[in-house]
């Protein structure tokens, strides 16, 4: 999988396999809400090593300090986000 983001990169994706799935998904801790007016009050623990791990386990290639550091926190948290459709497909999907 290839993910192109707003700043122009490209970011590529391995395979995931379940073990690293699994890892990913134990090391993200979200605390899903809304307050009384419907507004979104999710929040996220730790949410720059959780990222860095996400990255670490998924990239396609240099996973280095060097390279992670080289893209921005917004270029980390848009490969974040498509990751997330990525792993967590059918986790919330009844089985047939």
């Amino acid at each position: 999988m290839d993910i192109k983001l707003k700043s122009g990169k490209k970011i590529k994706i391995k395979e995931i396999s379940l073990d690293d799935r699994d890892s990913m998904l134990d090391c993200h801790d979200m605390k899903y809400g809304k307050d009384d007016k419907g507004e979104d009050t999710s929040t996220m623990k730790a949410p720059h090593s959780t990222i860095t791990k996400w990255l670490r386990l998924s990239l396609d290639g240099d996973s280095s300090d060097k390279f992670i550091m080289s893209l921005s926190m917004e270029d980390r948290g848009e490969v974040f986000a498509e990751l997330m459709k990525h792993v967590v497909v059918g986790e919330d999907n009844a089985s047939d």
